[in-house]
């Protein structure tokens, strides 16, 4: 799960496995794998990072159990 702040503040957290494409229109719109769309603040790169950072927490956690 990734934490993303909407254009009016508010924050949310999604799955970031249902993150189908993020794309800069200039605002950040991220399309879900349902087809819904959020438009944030971060920028493209930000939540690219934010999946990332997300994605190596769960490795992490999964070596951790070996």
């Amino acid at each position: 799960m990734i934490e993303i702040t909407r254009l009016n503040g508010k924050e949310l957290i999604i799955n970031a496995e249902l993150i189908e494409t993020v794309e800069e229109t200039p605002d950040t719109v991220i399309t879900l794998t349902n087809g819904k769309k959020l438009i944030v603040k971060e920028s493209r790169q930000e939540v690219k990072n934010l999946v990332i950072s997300y994605k190596r927490d769960i490795f992490k956690i999964l070596n951790e159990k070996d």
